[in-house]
């Protein structure tokens, strides 16, 4: 498959931002630590990692959220394989990923480990400990065909006034339908309609103080 160019400006040299959907991807305060507050504490990891754990994301990016989730998987002396799946319509290009994620010292070595898929194209990586896949296209449609529930969501596209498309409840219904019973998902936004959506799909929602000037932000879980 064919990528397509992503077109980026990088703010304070650091930070790339989305020219389609006028979107810095991460945090200008600190992207590192909005990914350990909203998506990592947000699903109450690591106390919930177990062997085979699986994390879905919407909207992959820089790689971040990977990065600092297998980070913890490690760091926090968890057995096992992690297995992530992210739905990311736009990839970056190899290069602007490898330059996003050397915002982000704390990372480097794994940043490393896995730059050479990067650079490659690669979709799928097996490691010891990782089982990844990096699924290409409208997220409407491929969320449907993934066949493993998730433990976990990351809810991470852009902002719901910018890329509404992966805030669309028929979309969120689906995620719903792909988590495990007692299931979790978190994301940086509170907007009411993502939350009634989230709500309406059968996810029992809260609204919590947010990361930085963010004042708020949502988690779900689904019941058991």
């Amino acid at each position: 498959m064919e990528l397509q160019t992503e077109p980026l400006d990088w703010r304070d040299g650091d930070v790339p931002v989305s020219r389609r959907f006028d979107d810095p991807y991460f945090s200008l305060d600190n992207g590192l630590a909005e990914t350990r507050f909203v998506f990592l504490e947000g699903n109450d990891l690591p106390s919930r990692f177990r062997d085979g754990f699986h994390i879905a994301e919407l909207g992959f990016g820089t790689g971040l959220n990977l990065l600092a989730t297998l980070d913890l998987w490690r760091s926090s002396g968890q057995d096992g394989t992690l297995h992530y799946t992210s739905f990311e319509a736009f990839p970056m290009q190899p290069q602007d990923m490898i330059r996003a994620q050397q915002a982000f010292p704390d990372l480097a070595p794994i940043a490393e480990d896995l730059a050479p898929y990067w650079a490659t194209n690669t979709r799928e990586i097996s490691l010891p400990d990782l089982h990844f896949t990096l699924v290409e296209g409208d997220a409407r449609e491929t969320v449907k065909t993934m066949s493993k529930p998730a433990d976990a969501w990351f809810l991470d596209g852009f902002a719901p006034a910018k890329n509404p498309e992966l805030w669309e409840p028929d979309l969120l219904t689906c995620v719903a339908e792909k988590t495990v019973p007692n299931g979790t998902a978190a994301t940086y936004t509170a907007a009411g309609h993502v939350r009634r959506a989230l709500d309406a799909a059968g996810l029992i929602t809260t609204r919590i103080p947010g990361f930085g000037r963010k004042r708020h932000m949502t988690i779900a879980r689904k019941a058991a």
